[in-house]
C-alpha cells in the first residue's frame, strides 16, 4: 500500500470514528475513552450507558457487508486484550454489563450499531 493510500485510509478511519462518536452521544452514550491501546490490543471507542459498558469497533467501508466481515477473530482477540487492560485500570466497570459492539459507517447511510457482536474474553 502506498503512503498516499495509507494516509487516505487513516483519514477515512478517523472520520468514521468521529461520526461513530457523535452517533453514540446522540443515542445517550457517554464516551469513556477513544483510541485506547495497550498490550497488543486496540479499541476505537469505550462507551457507557446505564449499566452497560461497550467496547466499540468502528468500521468505515463502502457497504455494510464488507464492514461486517472486516471484524475477524484476530481483531476480536486484540479488542479483548485491550479491554482486559482497561478493566484492570477501571475496576468500577467490572460491576457493569460488558460487551463488544460495532458501528458500521457507510457513505450516505445512517451508521449501523451492532450490539454484542462477540463474547468478551
Amino acid at each position: 500500500m502506498s503512503r498516499a493510500a495509507r494516509r487516505a485510509a487513516l483519514k477515512k478511519g478517523r472520520r468514521g470514528e468521529w461520526l461513530a462518536l457523535v452517533f453514540l452521544i446522540l443515542k445517550g452514550w457517554r464516551i469513556c475513552a477513544r483510541n485506547y491501546s495497550a498490550q497488543g490490543g486496540e479499541i476505537d471507542l469505550i462507551a457507557w450507558r446505564g449499566s452497560v459498558i461497550a467496547f466499540v469497533e468502528v468500521k468505515a467501508r463502502r457497504d455494510f457487508a464488507s464492514a461486517e466481515t472486516a471484524i475477524d477473530g484476530f481483531k476480536l482477540t486484540r479488542i479483548a486484550r485491550a479491554a482486559d487492560h482497561w478493566l484492570t485500570r477501571h475496576p468500577w466497570a467490572m460491576t457493569r454489563t460488558l460487551r463488544v459492539d460495532a458501528i458500521d459507517i457507510v457513505p450516505w447511510r445512517w451508521p449501523r450499531h451492532r450490539t454484542d457482536i462477540a463474547p468478551l474474553g
